[in-house]
């Protein structure tokens, strides 16, 4: 039986992409084996994001060629889809797909090896209308599982990417949704993550659907217990946005709702959509209409032309609104965005010290939000054995506190009321109430 392995860069989409791409080899007899085996075929899933995204995704491709240098190495996803000739250059490279046609990804590796002639396989994403629709029928585990809405983003903020590798809007029918959802509540899943490079826009290329449509289909799923969203654009939020939630108590009470920077002025200069203003109004609405919200948030720092005077005024920001959890990365410029021209770039020395002066304020904020959970009860979705702890799992609350906890592994995947009693690091140890 011949064998395949999988690597995955990057966000929760290409982890679901690579998931839909295992089980086309899967139903075409392959076995799967991990990264680090001796394989017949190597597909690594790539990510574009930063250049230490497409780094990293160079070296996966000659650790595969080192491992085995007879295998058929085969990448896809947005690094393959912006530098396809690049790609194609590294020895050992035999197919390039980007990211369309990747259900097409067996039948051109095994042309591959009729002809032994290296592929481009890639095509203009721009011209790709349609959702490619890729479900996922197996999926491993029960506890969260990954929903992918739509692909595509037509933001085009002016230092990122993505939109030139992954295309325009394109959402993915909702009937085709619904189904893969029962399907996860038929297997035992509690927990359903809608994801998307802009789940914020789905619907755009269709008619009389929106995101809210979606979640109130799902949330008439029985077996179904949560809802979580993930990445959102703050001008989704709307009043009615807000309220419509409100009224849906499987949406989980966590909000990641990307900021970037917390100064207008840097705002602008990235064509982000939104102002500090409007970011304010969102949070204060949502933690006066849902009890305990957690909020977290992406922030960019060193971004062109970011004074001292802007990136204090972002930390104050950032320090006013007092998320729960905060992801802070260093702005990297990429090749085809406007801000990789911009003048005033920030040298990295300067980006280090602004990051590690954001990222002790995101711990001393993420432990504050926590500390208003002790001693209180809560469901955790138990997902897996603590390695380090034998007889603990660790699971999460609907807000995204991890919790671990003294309890036997017949539990997993299942939602659990625990006591919160006190924090341990990175995590909550907790008391089953069973």
């Amino acid at each position: 039986m011949q064998k395949v392995a999988f690597y995955t860069l990057g966000c929760k989409v290409n982890q679901y992409d690579t998931q839909s791409m295992l089980e086309l080899f899967k139903q075409a007899g392959y076995e799967i084996v991990p990264f680090n085996s001796l394989a017949d075929v190597y597909v690594i899933n790539t990510c574009t994001v930063t250049n230490l995204s497409d780094r990293k995704s160079r070296q996966m491709i000659r650790r595969a060629r080192k491992r085995n240098p007879k295998a058929i190495i085969a990448v896809v996803g947005c690094y393959a889809q912006r530098a396809p000739e690049e790609i194609l250059s590294i020895e050992g490279v035999s197919l390039v797909i980007g990211t369309r046609d990747r259900h097409k990804i067996v039948r051109l590796v095994e042309n591959f090896k009729q002809t032994g002639e290296p592929l481009n396989w890639v095509r203009d994403i721009m011209e790709q209308e349609d959702f490619e629709e890729l479900p996922i029928r197996a999926y491993e585990g029960r506890t969260r599982a990954f929903i992918k809405l739509q692909d595509g983003c037509n933001q085009y903020c002016s230092y990122c990417i993505i939109p030139y590798a992954r295309g325009n809007v394109r959402s993915r029918a909702r009937e085709d949704i619904i189904s893969e959802v029962n399907r996860l509540a038929n297997l035992g899943f509690k927990e359903v993550v809608l994801t998307g490079i802009h789940i914020a826009s789905y619907g755009l290329d269709l008619e009389n659907v929106t995101l809210l449509d979606i979640i109130k289909d799902i949330h008439g799923v029985d077996g179904i217990k949560r809802i979580r969203l993930s990445s959102l654009e703050p001008t989704l939020l709307t009043d009615d946005f807000i309220s419509s939630i409100k009224q849906l108590p499987k949406v989980c009470r966590h909000f990641h709702i990307s900021l970037q920077s917390g100064c207008d002025n840097t705002l602008k200069r990235m064509n982000r959509k939104y102002n500090t203003h409007l970011y304010r109004r969102i949070v204060n609405n949502l933690r006066q209409a849902i009890p305990q919200v957690s909020i977290t948030t992406d922030v960019m720092v060193g971004f062109p032309g970011e004074t001292e005077q802007d990136f204090i005024d972002s930390y104050n920001f950032i320090r006013e609104i007092g998320f729960s959890k905060l992801h802070v990365f260093k702005y990297s410029p990429r090749e085809g965005t406007p801000a990789a021209g911009f003048k005033d770039q920030v040298s990295n020395a300067e980006k280090e010290r602004r990051s590690l002066h954001l990222i002790k304020l995101g711990r001393l904020m993420e432990r504050n939000y926590i500390m208003g959970f002790l001693d209180q009860k809560a469901e955790v979705l138990f997902e897996q054995p603590v390695d380090t702890m034998p007889g603990y799992l660790e699971g999460y609350t609907d807000t995204y506190i991890k919790v671990v906890c003294n309890i036997g592994e017949e539990y997993i995947g299942q939602l659990v009321e625990v006591l919160l009693e006190d924090i341990k690091g990175d995590y909550v140890l907790g008391r089953p109430i069973i």
